[in-house]
C-alpha cells in the first residue's frame, strides 16, 4: 500500500506523457517510443503511459518514471481493445509497471467476462495499481465499486454513448470528483496547456496528454489546417 501511495504522490497534479504509435503511423517504434519518454522526462512529466509489452520494456529500462501500461489488442470486431482480456494483463506484468489501466466502459469484452470477474482476474497476479478507462460518471462510480485504484476519463467521447461530450470532458471531471474518493485521471484530447489546466483546476489528480506532444502527423496537421483557412 506504501508502494503505491508513493507512486501516486509522485504523479500529483503533473503530466504525464502517453507515448504510442500504432503500426500505421511513421514513429511506430519501441526505440522512437523509448526516445519519446526520455524527452518527456527532460521536459518535466511526471509518468509515462505506454502501449504494449515491447515499448513498455523499452521505456522501463531507460526512463525513470513511473508507467502506466497498456497493451491494445483487437480480438475481431469487439470494441474494447485497451489490455481486454488477462492474457494481455500477463504479457505486461514482466515490466512491473506501477499501473496497468484497462477499458473499463460498460460493452462487452472479448471474451465475455464482467468487469467485475476481470477486475478479480487481474487481482490475483497483479498486486499493482488498477486504473479504469472509463467514458461516462456511471462506470466511474462502477469502477470504484468494484476497486479500481483511478479512474480516467480515457475513452469519454469515444464510446458510442458518449459521442458528442466535450473534449476534454470538464464537467464529466468535476462530477467524478464530487462523488469519488479515488484519484482521478483526466485523458482524452487534452491537446494544449490551458486544457490541462482546466482539467486539474477541475479536481484531476494528473493529466495525460498523447498527440498534442507525441505525435508529429497530427501537430503538423493542426498547422496545416490553420494555414489552409487563412
Amino acid at each position: 500500500m506504501k508502494c503505491s501511495e508513493n507512486v501516486l504522490n509522485r504523479i500529483k497534479g503533473g503530466l504525464i506523457v502517453s507515448c504510442q504509435a500504432l503500426e500505421d503511423e511513421p514513429l511506430h517504434s519501441s526505440h522512437i517510443m523509448m526516445r519519446m519518454a526520455q524527452a518527456a522526462l527532460v521536459g518535466g512529466a511526471v509518468g509515462i503511459r505506454a502501449n504494449s509489452p515491447e515499448d513498455c520494456a523499452q521505456i522501463r529500462q531507460n526512463v525513470d518514471l513511473p508507467m502506466i501500461a497498456i497493451y491494445k489488442k483487437v480480438y475481431g470486431t469487439c470494441e474494447v481493445y485497451i489490455t481486454p482480456t488477462i492474457e494481455e494483463v500477463k504479457e505486461l506484468l514482466a515490466i512491473q509497471p506501477e499501473i496497468i489501466a484497462v477499458d473499463a466502459t460498460n460493452r462487452s469484452r472479448p471474451d465475455g467476462k464482467t468487469l467485475k470477474e476481470f477486475f478479480k482476474e487481474i487481482r490475483k497476479i497483479y498486486g499493482g495499481l488498477l486504473m479504469a478507462d472509463i467514458s461516462n460518471q456511471e462506470e466511474g462510480i462502477e469502477a470504484e465499486k468494484i476497486g479500481f485504484d483511478i479512474v480516467s476519463t480515457t475513452l469519454g467521447g469515444y464510446t458510442d454513448y458518449t459521442l458528442g461530450r466535450p473534449k476534454p470532458d470538464i464537467e464529466l471531471i468535476k462530477n467524478l470528483k464530487s462523488i469519488l474518493n479515488v484519484p482521478i485521471i483526466a485523458e482524452g484530447n487534452i491537446d494544449s496547456p490551458s486544457h490541462a489546466v482546466n482539467c486539474l483546476n477541475a479536481g484531476a489528480w494528473a493529466v495525460v496528454v498523447g498527440g498534442a506532444i507525441t505525435r508529429p502527423q497530427l501537430i503538423t496537421k493542426k498547422f496545416v489546417d490553420a494555414i489552409k483557412n487563412i
